[in-house]
């Protein structure tokens, strides 16, 4: 039996990072994954790729739409690894930090807390505002949460913002014991 992430994505920027790790994910082969976007997430990946929604879902393995608070997601009962939001907007972030669980996304984070499951979060946004730095500071005292904001590596010496966006992706899945193929890990001077 496959082990399960929950992914989702909110209206931040940075929906080629999804794209990659859903992609990664699938490579991999010991995962299926449950994917939930937002209408934010959406229109952006609209704006950012040439892909449409559709072919997004067709990256995962379930699909569940953000009204959809009774899924499987929502409770604590089904089985995962943990979520990775990518990328995870300022609102999304601080609804998690608030416990504010109005929609599916918000509330399947909600259970990865209270279950203790990892939840990865691609916290994007610039600059970042005392707030910000706030509710990540302590969302991340919590255990199994990790905020990984989709930083630029240089030591790789990137040539497309393609590979850029495949390392970034690997490091957003290395908690969960993925290990992306190409994946150049820093080696020392």
């Amino acid at each position: 039996m496959k082990k399960r992430i929950v992914v989702a994505s909110s209206g931040a920027s940075g929906s080629p990072l999804l794209v990659q790790c859903l992609k990664i994910i699938r490579e991999d082969g010991r995962f299926e994954t449950d994917l939930i976007m937002s209408e934010g997430a959406k229109i952006t990946l609209r704006h950012e790729t040439d892909m449409d929604v559709e072919e997004v879902y067709a990256l995962a393995d379930h699909v569940y739409e953000p009204e959809q608070i009774g899924a499987k997601p929502a409770s604590g009962s089904y089985q995962t690894e943990g979520m990775l939001i990518v990328p995870c907007s300022m609102k999304t972030l601080a609804g998690i930090h608030g416990g504010y669980a109005q929609k599916l996304l918000l509330r399947a984070a909600d259970v990865t807390i209270k279950e203790q499951r990892t939840l990865v979060l691609a916290a994007r946004e610039t600059p970042l505002s005392p707030i910000h730095l706030r509710n990540m500071y302590e969302l991340s005292m919590m255990p199994g949460v990790r905020i990984i904001p989709p930083m630029l590596t240089y030591y790789i010496r990137p040539k497309t913002a393609e590979e850029m966006a495949c390392h970034i992706a690997a490091k957003l899945l290395e908690p969960f014991g993925i290990e992306a193929a190409g994946y150049r890990r820093w080696e020392g001077i």
